[in-house]
Parts: C-alpha cells; sequence; structure tokens
C-alpha cells in the first residue's frame, strides 16, 4: 500500500511539472504568401534576428515555431529569393499565434552578366529543353482528367470613406461592410464568382477534345457559348510551348526553345520534396521592352520535369491596363515518373484609371484530378463527339444544390469566396443595383430586353446625311424569352429631308446550334448606307455625322431587297449557305440613273440572283449572342468560297451572269515580332452589267480607319469585273518605341500595313457604265496599292494611321488623295 501511495505521489509530481513546462511553450504559425497572387510560397526564411532561431516554410508555405518564451525585442524576418525582406517586430500576449504574411515581389533589376567559360544554370536549363518531349502531357497518345475551374472577381483599393458619401452609389452602401480590411493587403470586396466542373478528355493523333461541363454556377451569364469559354478547352496554358498566351498577346516561355537568346538563367538552390530532390532557377529577361516573363521554377533533377513554376511578365512588357500578373502551375507526380498538372492558377489586378485607384482583380484557379493516360477509356470518350473539338453543357448543370458542390468541389471555398455569393444574392433583389446594371449593359451593347423584345442599338436612333437630312430609326427585335428558335427583328426609319420611310424585316428560324443551322427571310427598304464591312463607318450611324472627309461628293441609291437563306454546318469544320435574292436598285444623288441603262423585256437595275457559299474554319472560335455569332477566329487560315448566278426574267430581272469570290484569311502570332493579319482575295464577274452588279472595290468617304478597304479610295471610285488582291498587317508591338523611355513608358505600339488590288474592267463594261466619262474608273490591269504606318495604344484607346497611296502611276495631284490621316478606336490590354 506504500508502495501505491509512493508511485501515485510520484505521478502526481511528475504530471504537475509536464504541466507547467508545457504550460510555458509558445507556440507561432504561419502562412507567407505571395501579395499579389495570394500563393504560398514554398522555402521562404522565417528567422528571429536577435535570437538567431529560424526555420524554412514547408511546400505550402507554412512555418512554425516552438518557444519556451516570447522573444522580447525581437524582430521577425520574412526572406525569400526574389523577395523584398519583410521584417516584423515581433510582441505577443497569447500562448499561441497565427500569422499571415505578404512579401511583395523584388522590382526586376538588369543585372551585369559575366560571361563565363561554362554556365551551370545554363547548362541546366538545356536539360530541361532536352527533356521536354518526355514531360509535356501531349507526348500521351490520349489523357483525361476532372477540371475544376473557378474565377474570381474583387474590387481592390476600396476607400470607403468616399465611397459612402457618393450620391450615385448611396444605395449600395450596404456592399461595403463586406470589405475586408483587416489583411496587410489594401482594402478590396469580392464582388462575383464563377465555378465549374468538367470531365476533360484530349487525343494527340488525330486531334480530338471532348470536354463535359457536369457543372456550373455562372452567377447572371446564362449565354451557353459563354460558359463553355469557363471550361478547360479554351482556358488552358502548356508552359512546355514555346509561346504562353496572355490576354490576347503571345509571351516567349522561358522554356521555349530558344529562349537562352531572351532570357538570363541563375541555380540559387535545391530543396527535397517527398524524397525527391528539386533544384530552383530563376529567370529574368535578357532585353527591355520585350513580351517576356520574370520569375523562377522548381525542377526535379532526375527528369527535368517542372515541379512548379510562377511567371510574372516583365515590369516594362507592352500590357494595358495590367498593373500585376502571375501565372503559376504546380504538378504532381501521378506514377513513379510521371509529373502531370495538378494546379494552374492566373492572378490578374486590373487598373483602369491608375495602381492606387479603384481597380479590379481577376483570379482564376484550376485543379485537376482522376488523371488517366493512354486509356481505352478516354478513347471511348472520344468517339461519342463528332466535332474534332466538342464541349457539352449537361442540362442540369447550372441548376444543382448546394449539397453537391461541397461534396464535389476539389477545395472548399473560402471566406472571401463564400463572401462573393452573399453579395451576388443581395444585389439580385437591390433595385438601385439593377438599375445601374442595366444602364451599363444598354450602353456598353446599345441594346436593351425588355420583356422577351430587344430595343436599340441607340446609335442608330438619330444620325443624318445629305439625301435624308435628319434621321431617325427604331429597331425592335425578340429575345430568347420568346422563342429559343425563332427570332423577328425589324426597323423603321423617317428621313426629315426626303419625307420617306424605310425600313426592313426579317425572321430568322434557328434549327441548331450544334452544329449551327438557321433558315431566314427578310424584306429591306433603305439607302444603301456605305457599310460592306463590319468595321466600317456607315452614314447609318450617329457618329458618322462627325468624320466624313470634305470635298468627297455625296452618292446615295436606294435598294429594294427581298431575301432568303439556308445556312449549314457540318460538324467538320465546313458551312454551306445558299440563298435566293431580288434586289432593285434606285440612283438617288451624284450616280448614273435608270434611264442610262435600258432594259428590254425586264426592268433596268433590277436582278435575281441565287447564291452558294461554302466556308471552311478548322477549330475556329464562335459567340454566340440572341441568335447572332461573332467569330474568335482560329489559329489555322479561314477559306470562303462565293459563286453567284443572275437570271433573266425571274421577278422582272433582267440580267445573266456568274460571280465567283475567293477569299482566305489568317492571324498568326509570330511572338516576338507581334502578330500578322492577312487576306487573299480573288475574283471574277461575267457579262455586261450596270455598275451596283460590278465589284466596287471597298473605298472609304470617312477619317475613320477602316481595316477591310482602301483608305484613300473613295466608295463607287473604282468598278472591276476581275480582281486578285491582298491586305496585309502587321502589329509589330513595341517595336522601335521599346528603344525610347516615353514611348516605352506610355506602352505605343508599332504597325505597317500594305493593301493593294489588281482590277480590271471588260470593255462592254466600261462602255455600259460610261468609265471615264462619269466619276467611275477601271485599274485597267494594273496595281492600286496604299502602304501606311503608325502609331496604336495611344492613351491605350487610340490609333492613328498616316497613309500613301503609291500605285498606280501617276499620282493624283491633290494630296488628299495620296496621303492621308486616319484615326480609330478601340480597347485592348
Amino acid at each position: 500500500m506504500r508502495m501505491v501511495r509512493s508511485l501515485a505521489t510520484a505521478f502526481f509530481f511528475l504530471f504537475i511539472s509536464t504541466v507547467a513546462v508545457h504550460a510555458q511553450i509558445k507556440i507561432l504559425k504561419g502562412v507567407v504568401l505571395d501579395k499579389q497572387s495570394d500563393e504560398p510560397i514554398p522555402f521562404a526564411l522565417a528567422l528571429f534576428k536577435v535570437s538567431g532561431k529560424g526555420v524554412l516554410t514547408d511546400s505550402l508555405g507554412k512555418f512554425s515555431f516552438v518557444l519556451r518564451d516570447w522573444p522580447a525585442g525581437d524582430t521577425l524576418e520574412i526572406s525569400s529569393v526574389g523577395y523584398k525582406i519583410l521584417s516584423i517586430p515581433f510582441t505577443a500576449i497569447k500562448d499561441t499565434v497565427f500569422l499571415s504574411i505578404y512579401i511583395e515581389v523584388l522590382p526586376p533589376q538588369y543585372e551585369a552578366v559575366v560571361k563565363v567559360k561554362y554556365n551551370r544554370a545554363l547548362w541546366f536549363w538545356k536539360k530541361i529543353i532536352s527533356n521536354k518531349e518526355k514531360n509535356d502531357k501531349h507526348r500521351f497518345e490520349n489523357y483525361g482528367y476532372e477540371v475544376y475551374n473557378k474565377l474570381e472577381v474583387d474590387l481592390n483599393n476600396i476607400r470607403k470613406e468616399k465611397l459612402a458619401h457618393n450620391a450615385l452609389l448611396k444605395p449600395l452602401n450596404f456592399i461595403l461592410d463586406y470589405t475586408d480590411t483587416t489583411s496587410e493587403k489594401v482594402p478590396f470586396l469580392p464582388v462575383y464568382l464563377t465555378e465549374t466542373l468538367s470531365d476533360f478528355y484530349y487525343q494527340r493523333q488525330p486531334y480530338r477534345t471532348r470536354e463535359v461541363i457536369k457543372a456550373t454556377i455562372t452567377n447572371g451569364i446564362e449565354n451557353e457559348s459563354l460558359i463553355k469559354q469557363l471550361g478547360a478547352t479554351y482556358q488552358n496554358v502548356n508552359v512546355y510551348e514555346n509561346t504562353i498566351p496572355v490576354f490576347d498577346k503571345s509571351f516567349i516561355s522561358p522554356l521555349s526553345n530558344n529562349a537562352d537568346n531572351f532570357y538570363n538563367f541563375k541555380l540559387l538552390d535545391t530543396q527535397y520534396l517527398n524524397n525527391k530532390r528539386l533544384v530552383h532557377l530563376k529567370f529574368t529577361p535578357k532585353h527591355i521592352g520585350g513580351n517576356l516573363f520574370d520569375g523562377d521554377c522548381w525542377v526535379n533533377d532526375t527528369s527535368y520535369a517542372i515541379q512548379k513554376i510562377t511567371l510574372r511578365p516583365a515590369i516594362d512588357a507592352n500590357i494595358n491596363f495590367v498593373s500585376g500578373l502571375t501565372v503559376i502551375q504546380e504538378f504532381k507526380l501521378i506514377n513513379d515518373s510521371t509529373w502531370f498538372l495538378y494546379k494552374d492558377k492566373f492572378v490578374a489586378d486590373i487598373s483602369p484609371i491608375g495602381k492606387s485607384r479603384l481597380g479590379m482583380k481577376g483570379r482564376k484557379t484550376a485543379t485537376y484530378k482522376n488523371v488517366m493516360v493512354n486509356s481505352s477509356y478516354i478513347t471511348q470518350e472520344l468517339d461519342k463527339s463528332k466535332p474534332s473539338e466538342d464541349v457539352l453543357v449537361l442540362p442540369k448543370a447550372q441548376s444543382l444544390p448546394d449539397s453537391f458542390w461541397v461534396r464535389n468541389r476539389h477545395e472548399p471555398l473560402n471566406k472571401d469566396e463564400q463572401t462573393v455569393y452573399i453579395i451576388l444574392d443581395t444585389l439580385e433583389k437591390n433595385p438601385a443595383y439593377l438599375r445601374y446594371r442595366n444602364t451599363i449593359n444598354f450602353l456598353a451593347s446599345g441594346t436593351k430586353d425588355i420583356g422577351n423584345f430587344r430595343i436599340g442599338p441607340w446609335y442608330y436612333w438619330v444620325s443624318g446625311n445629305a439625301w435624308e437630312g435628319t434621321r431617325m430609326r427604331f429597331d425592335l427585335a425578340t429575345n430568347k424569352g420568346f422563342s429559343n428558335h425563332l427570332y423577328l427583328h425589324g426597323y423603321l426609319a423617317y428621313g426629315f429631308k426626303d419625307q420617306q420611310f424605310k425600313g426592313k424585316a426579317e425572321m430568322k428560324y434557328l434549327f441548331k446550334k450544334q452544329p449551327w443551322s438557321y433558315l431566314l427571310l427578310s424584306y429591306k427598304n433603305d439607302l444603301d448606307n456605305g457599310q460592306v464591312y463590319y468595321d466600317q463607318l456607315g452614314s447609318d450611324n450617329l457618329f458618322a455625322l462627325f468624320f466624313r472627309k470634305p470635298n468627297v461628293p455625296y452618292k446615295y441609291q436606294r435598294v429594294n431587297e427581298k431575301k432568303f437563306e439556308y445556312f449549314s454546318e457540318t460538324n467538320k469544320s465546313i458551312s454551306f449557305g445558299v440563298s435566293l435574292s431580288s434586289k432593285q436598285y434606285n440612283p438617288l444623288l451624284n450616280l448614273p440613273g435608270k434611264e442610262l441603262f435600258p432594259a428590254p423585256g425586264g426592268e433596268s437595275l433590277n436582278n435575281f440572283e441565287t447564291g452558294l457559299r461554302i466556308r471552311y474554319a478548322y477549330q475556329e472560335r464562335l459567340i454566340e449572342d440572341n441568335f447572332n455569332r461573332s467569330s474568335f477566329g482560329s489559329v489555322y487560315p479561314i477559306v470562303e468560297l462565293r459563286y453567284a448566278r443572275g437570271w433573266k426574267g425571274v421577278f422582272n430581272s433582267s440580267y445573266v451572269y456568274h460571280k465567283v469570290d475567293l477569299t482566305v484569311s489568317d492571324y498568326v502570332k509570330l511572338p516576338p515580332f507581334g502578330s500578322i493579319y492577312y487576306n487573299f482575295f480573288a475574283g471574277k464577274i461575267s457579262g455586261a452589267l450596270p455598275y451596283p452588279l460590278l465589284d466596287i472595290l471597298p473605298g472609304n468617304d470617312w477619317y475613320y480607319y477602316s481595316k477591310y478597304s482602301f483608305n484613300l479610295m473613295t466608295r463607287f471610285e473604282y468598278l472591276s469585273d476581275r480582281y486578285a488582291g491582298f491586305n496585309i498587317e502587321h502589329n509589330v508591338g513595341t517595336g522601335l518605341f521599346k528603344y525610347i523611355p516615353f514611348t516605352r513608358k506610355w506602352k505605343f505600339r508599332q504597325f505597317w500595313e500594305a493593301k493593294g488590288i489588281i482590277g480590271d474592267l471588260s470593255d462592254a463594261n466600261k462602255q455600259l457604265n460610261q468609265v471615264g466619262a462619269n466619276s467611275f474608273k477601271s485599274l485597267n490591269g494594273k496595281l492600286y496599292m496604299e502602304v501606311g504606318t503608325g502609331v496604336d495604344n495611344i492613351f491605350k484607346l487610340f490609333r492613328i494611321d498616316f497613309i500613301w497611296r503609291v500605285l498606280p502611276r501617276p499620282l493624283p495631284s491633290a494630296l488628299q488623295e495620296k496621303f492621308g490621316v486616319f484615326f480609330g478606336f478601340r480597347v485592348s490590354l
């Protein structure tokens, strides 16, 4: 009994002493994060300067200290290669402290590079390049995975005290209560979030992809074509490729085959992760003003595969409105030797009115799970799709409950992301917010939906010209609320000078979206406003009142057109269109009248035409909006062939002819030399025809630059019935401007352009149209050519073109006809 009592007493004192010791232990935990991207910084050093105690962060940026006492009067110093050292005077009153520490990237420095006979960093980079094919995921015959995409938008630099007194924002002041002002970063307000979960499959030969979007939360985006852009098919960066897309620019990758011409490399240190030795490699641009990156990567020293890479555009890269940007990719082993993409992060700070002013931060994160490679299951899934690139949105993808997302998100939402849903739910019930949102959409797009109908564009409401005087026009159309298949549109216009009504009515029935097919019926009776291409400024536009060239005669004709068209697309990137149209032309001002073109047995200037067009656009990206589509282009040339035949005696038509037209166009990125757009075209018309049925070479009567027209040529100046031409524009990027501090700072961009056409007119058509006796001309088989250069991205909005007419010789005597200055407007990053 005594022994038991003694043991109990000893255990009691041991327990008390242990508790006393543990009561004195102090625990400091923390995470080190990049201030711009919120990305954890691995292997950073956390060091108490006085005591000398220090630890490295782990691969997730976390660290911890276990101390007997808090180090009084000490300073915690955080350092990592490429970052500013952060010193934190340390005081603590609790036994356990957790810190979230944000550190900033050092500004890039162009260091002097000492040439040595043996550069170990360059040797190591060459090893990475020689093993690229072994580590690039495209080496597999096929692969597939589940991908979770998340896109968040925050408002940055929120100044609550200023916004709270803004009269326009006063009804929305409650939102400011959600502003995060507790962290070390600038105050921000999370305002938007989308999530997408999909299965993605890829095959190398023949190239095929299939994406099935299983679930999506889009918060107001109902356009299915936009939802498809949020998936994995189009949001995909491969750091092993020679170029990396950043918005609409192409940057040279530090893993490009010739990156040693553009980057300096430096070995930093080595670390171990899961028993794998990783080498830390830093890269910096060799040259100023180029679209290059500054960053670093961790590389496995056995396979030379990337484990993690961080890319930041060089400080003088030519990107608009972006004050900070980071691209991060992480890779994990899916077997003993294969590193596969695990996480992809893109963070951009958009500052349209200044870095310290109100701006936006966009965060896109993609994570990948359930990776399969060289699997027959992937082949089976791909066989379900007919197009080479197929993106499907499952029917219930937008209506899944919260419980589904809780189970299937690859990572839980943080506090800020949860706040977004609270804010959006509240705003959708707020009348002031809805009013502001609808007003902004109306001003930007020009149209407004009212129930099942759409009005606008507003910029057509009031315009004017020499024939009509002041012109009023009102458009009314149906939207998807009216029908998912039937589209009705029409407008009514009135000129106060000619006191005539004009208008248009059309009906489109959309049979299918995939592949796209529709039937169109239309009737139009209006002035020919001169808009042949979408970027041209027609007379039926508010802005046309201000930019017309002086001393150019006004030329007007009225067109009465009835049209039938059927269009169908195939799953092989080929589309077909057939059409029937009946047109009657009525010259009004400064054009030869109908009486000069007698047509026995028919009506003058009346034609009936059947047409066929065939278009090939491989892997073209398209955006749909209310029964219409806009092209984002393709990485491959787009080819279009058109054929038309005129028939006599149909609806009193008077002309028989054949027309053939072929165009080939492409937009090619050539980093570091910018991008080139080219368009080659040729055509022929057989038959003796009046001028409206011939090819009227596209001229420009305005000082607003037209990419697809000859800007020093006026409309109706040249006629042709056989022609061949080209249109080339090379956007160099910074070009010579990168060597001038002022132009480099203001991000001016350089370009050159050349447009030419060889045209001719048969003797019969010259005689019929009295070429030479009136304002019409023929090139007579000679080359017409314009060349130009200019400055783009002026104040990030404007472009100025200086254009010279160089052929044919002799040149016109009037300066206006052989040299011109034109301007353009566009918003780009």
